[in-house]
């Protein structure tokens, strides 16, 4: 396993971060077991949210998190502030309430990351970099950042932080991924993936910033159970949202190429996808993966042995013809 460390959290993180939006709370001793063969096999971080399952999901977490006295070994990022359908809810009450509820699921008194699950373009700045440094210094919350928050957005939060002097955001959670999103699957959505976002991109190599990208496999797209032949057959599987999102054709040339390079390593379509993400050269990417079981989880890990050339790297993209 290969580790990372994050600017305000002592604690190393494993590269790759297992999601925790499967887990059912009807099914407890399931998802301990899944959660139990994931941290066997390395992987430390687990990404959470108060919105998952209505709670239910952190309640699973906390309950293994609890029953294993991990801990301390545990790098638990957690997100809040996800709008509701009433209203928009990026405010400090709803960020505290949210802290609270997740820091009581999880049987735990902090979380080592947090992000705010969506932004507000609506709400200034200032009083939400106040919040989450208030819960900072009060120890709840190790570093911080934004999830679906534009670089623009990230960059005045930042200045805001610096002028008054608190901490600033250290990392944030957009979409990446080989697949290009031709429109946010859902309103709100952050990517970072295409030729037109090559500058926010660039923004995130000049500050250092980390990267913790959500659909890292597009969702579906990239899990090898796809390919361009059954595309239509697998539209209801995806979802409509999905396949808005991704049903492109030059999406599907990537698609084509994943799988003709990963019959070519001995590979599997996953597994390069990953790769891909990992290796990007310009950013510090965790990818988010959504493990359903432990086969998953071991064969996702062997996507951090594969090497990809620059050649590779290009022809996957679409940037080269030929590699």
């Amino acid at each position: 396993m290969e580790f990372g460390q994050i600017e305000g959290v002592d604690k190393k993180i494993s590269r790759l971060v297992q999601g925790t939006i499967m887990l059912k709370q009807n099914k407890p001793e399931a998802g301990c077991d899944l959660l139990d063969a994931v941290f066997e096999a390395g992987i430390n971080a687990f990404d959470t949210a108060a919105l998952y399952g209505g709670g239910g999901c952190e309640r699973v977490f906390g309950t293994w998190l609890e029953s294993r006295g991990h801990r301390d070994e545990v790098f638990i990022i957690g997100k809040a502030a996800h709008h509701s359908e009433d209203r928009k809810r990026v405010t400090p009450f709803d960020i505290t309430a949210d802290l609270h509820d997740s820091l009581a699921r999880q049987h735990t008194d902090h979380i080592d990351l947090f992000f705010l699950h969506r932004d507000d373009v609506e709400v200034d700045v200032g009083p939400i970099v106040e919040i989450l440094n208030e819960h900072k210094s009060a120890g709840r919350i190790g570093a911080f950042g934004g999830s679906n928050w534009s670089v623009e957005r990230t960059q005045e939060a930042n200045e805001y932080a610096d002028k008054h002097g608190l901490v600033p955001f250290t990392a944030t959670s957009p979409h990446f991924s080989l697949a290009v999103q031709q429109e946010p699957p859902w309103p709100g959505c952050v990517s970072l993936t295409g030729d037109e976002r090559s500058a926010e991109r660039q923004w995130y190599v000049d500050h250092n910033m980390p990267v913790f990208a959500w659909a890292s496999l597009s969702t579906g797209f990239l899990t090898g159970r796809l390919t361009r032949d059954n595309a239509e057959q697998m539209r209801s599987q995806i979802g409509p949202d999905m396949t808005r999102s991704y049903y492109h054709e030059p999406n599907f040339k990537r698609l084509d190429r994943v799988h003709e390079l990963a019959r070519e390593k001995g590979t599997s379509v996953p597994q390069l996808a990953l790769a891909w993400v990992i290796q990007h050269p310009l950013l510090d990417v965790y990818p988010l993966v959504g493990n359903a079981n432990p086969e998953e989880c071991r064969a996702n890990l062997d996507a951090l042995s594969i090497e990809l050339s620059a050649a590779e790297r290009g022809w996957l993209n679409l940037e080269v013809d030929e590699r």
